[in-house]
């Protein structure tokens, strides 16, 4: 009698019964909950406003990125545009974004904003149809919001000239799909004891191992990714995309899930690899959202003392979109003043030490928006 050759996860016995060593994984999950508390802390320090410039950053950058690991670009300002109309966000001059970008947006937003409604079959199979609103994956047709059928063999990763290509991975086979989908569902909506970031990792690479559609596995699987960190976080905003941490790691990140899909049910190798891209995720955060933490920064020390509605209005244009340093003469323009109240104004921000002056004087002298680390405590 031949012996049975297992080559992927899901053929093991006892599948799916992942495991994962807990006192391994204790100190790199602690560290991470530590950033995201403070990370987050920091957000809600933010006012409202700043908050949804931060949020709206940040969910244009996961789903542009989450489609960059596919090797699919979206144009970020299409994105965003897309986000912001959805969340009714001011769009002006923004040009209306395509279909494709909605449907990936959609997704997203169902996925982060109702984090807390379950995850069911007929969920994901709008996620997909949002995903592949044409029927169409590039010029093939393809099963739509439904579980893939398998017509043209199994589904597999591959590389490689024709004839001669690498399986990475094979995918259980569409018979087995709605029996190991209910498992799969059943676990994410029962596995409260199990921390939410865990869940995160453990339920990208179950699902993606899966494959259960013929095309979208990946941004699909991320997306549960983040439905399970915004559990974690307990709110509807984004203000960390943990697809830039991946994307930033796109090589090492197949090589995970590879060496993960064809190992035993013990995935804690794979978890300490999430763990650490969502840490640098998380140290990044801070850089992808400079241009909104300057702006609260300068508020909060301007507000300290307020400005009048003129100098108000001038820094915040200086703050969205202004095209090079202020003048005496831009100031009066903006602000509807004569140039010497312009000049009274400036001087008195030179004071608060919310503008500087450039180098050089006489009729080139210009001025700058104080960096976070000028701004006075």
């Amino acid at each position: 009698m031949n012996a049975v050759i297992i080559r992927f996860i899901h053929e093991r016995p006892g599948w799916p019964n992942l495991t994962w060593d807990s006192h391994a994984l204790s100190r790199p999950l602690a560290a991470v909950r530590h950033k995201q508390g403070r990370h987050l802390g920091k957000m809600e320090a933010l006012g409202f406003e700043l908050r949804a410039e931060a949020g709206l950053s940040t969910l244009t950058e996961e789903v542009v990125k989450s489609s960059a690991i596919e090797g699919e670009r979206l144009e970020p300002e299409e994105v965003r545009s897309s986000i912001a109309r959805k969340l009714g966000l001011d769009v002006a001059g923004v040009s209306q974004p395509g279909r494709g970008v909605d449907g990936v947006v959609e997704m997203m937003l169902d996925a982060t904003r109702a984090y807390d409604k379950p995850l069911t079959t007929e969920r994901l199979f709008g996620w997909h149809a949002a995903l592949f609103p044409t029927g169409r994956s590039g010029m093939h047709r393809i099963t739509v919001g439904d579980w893939r059928q398998d017509l043209d063999g199994p589904m597999r990763v591959v590389s490689g000239p024709i004839g001669k290509e690498r399986v990475h991975f094979q995918a259980p086979g569409a018979q087995k799909l709605q029996e190991e989908m209910d498992a799969f569902l059943t676990w994410f909506e029962t596995s409260d004891a199990i921390d939410p970031v865990l869940v995160s990792g453990v339920a990208h690479l179950w699902f993606v191992t899966l494959h259960p559609f013929d095309d979208g596995n990946g941004r699909i699987a991320r997306a549960i990714a983040d439905m399970a960190l915004a559990r974690a976080d307990q709110i509807e905003e984004r203000f960390y995309s943990m697809s830039s941490g991946i994307e930033a790691q796109r090589g090492e990140y197949y090589l995970q899930l590879e060496s993960a899909q064809r190992g035993n049910l013990d995935v804690t190798a794979w978890l300490a690899w999430f763990l650490q891209c969502l840490d640098q995720t998380l140290d990044g955060a801070d850089s992808s959202l400079a241009a909104v933490l300057d702006k609260a920064r300068l508020w909060q020390a301007v507000n300290t003392n307020p400005v009048n509605e003129r100098q108000r209005k001038v820094i915040n244009r200086m703050l969205d979109g202004f095209s090079g340093h202020l003048t005496t003469s831009k100031y009066a323009r903006l602000a509807k003043c004569s140039a010497d109240t312009a000049l009274r104004d400036i001087r008195d921000l030179l004071e608060r030490g919310v503008l500087i002056k450039n180098p050089g004087g006489g009729r080139s002298t210009s001025y700058r928006l104080a960096r976070r680390d000028e701004l006075a405590s």
